[in-house]
């Protein structure tokens, strides 16, 4: 019988989530190390020009709905810039996880059910904000589209507790990694189907685009950004099946095994985007 020919395969092009994006070029802008044409162009990517809007909070209050006017990023940029904020935070919640989130119950249900959200580092007296995208998907898988939108909430002043250093997020990937190796290898249930093969190739070799991050974001960001992101998509190809569990309990383990990586590798992520705002040691 003759031996499967691989064909060869493209690297992957990790896609950062759009509050990565806004966050880290958004806090270019602010701090004057990118144009506000560049921001926008890598924030939008491929979709179509991004929305911004009001939370139905500040339309019921005129005072506070005219605080922040936008209606599309380059707007929304400006106005922070104006109301002298300096940088802008990723917050990437989930179920049951709610690290990083401020408040208020309406502003975090918002971030979880997005899976994102950015928050504006505004001085001890205020005012904060946090935006949320709404991410619609249209067309074909010939011609797909992508419209987004972010919606303007008012928040409580960011808590103390976070999602820590980048060096700290650095270390605890590394042990999860380990970890998930090792529990993996003793259950025996890490094997690959073999129509995985050429994705877990491309996967594996996958980088950030190019344009992914401003120029001036610090290299260690950049590259526990980039294996974070690698990680999460290995993680969710290994997700689509129970690989060799034999039984209900092996494959119970294996999934919490891969759980548990990809939330400290989800931490990393936003750990990375926020350590462009770490002192420069």
């Amino acid at each position: 019988m003759p031996s499967r020919v691989r064909t060869p395969t493209l690297d992957l092009v990790l896609e950062l989530p759009r509050s990565v994006r806004l966050a880290t070029w958004g806090t270019a802008v602010l701090t004057g190390g990118a144009p506000m044409a560049a921001a926008v162009a890598a924030v939008t990517g491929d979709d179509e020009p991004h929305d911004v809007e009001p939370a139905p909070c500040l339309e019921s209050d005129p005072r506070a709905a005219t605080a922040l006017p936008a209606q599309d990023l380059a707007g929304l940029l400006d106005s922070l810039r104006s109301a002298g904020l300096q940088g802008l935070r990723v917050v990437l919640p989930a179920p049951g996880d709610l690290l990083g989130l401020p408040g208020p119950a309406g502003f975090n249900q918002a971030a979880v059910e997005a899976g994102e959200c950015v928050l504006a580092d505004a001085p001890p007296q205020g005012p904060w904000w946090g935006v949320v995208p709404t991410i619609t998907r249209f067309g074909s898988e010939w011609e797909p589209g992508t419209m987004v939108t972010w919606t303007v909430h008012p928040v409580a002043s960011r808590r103390v507790t976070d999602v820590g250093s980048v060096a700290e997020a650095e270390r605890l990937m590394r042990e999860a990694m380990r970890r998930a190796t090792e529990e993996l290898s003793r259950l025996d249930v890490a094997r690959w189907r073999e129509d995985a093969a050429d994705r877990l190739a491309s996967v594996r070799s996958g980088s950030l685009a190019a344009e992914a991050l401003p120029p001036s974001t610090p290299q260690r960001c950049v590259q526990v950004l980039a294996t974070a992101m690698r990680v999460r998509a290995i993680v969710a190809l290994a997700a689509e099946d129970d690989g060799a569990a034999m039984s209900g309990h092996e494959a119970l383990r294996r999934s919490e095994a891969l759980r548990s990586l990809d939330a400290v590798c989800r931490r990393a992520v936003a750990a990375a985007a926020n350590g462009i705002l770490e002192p420069a040691h």
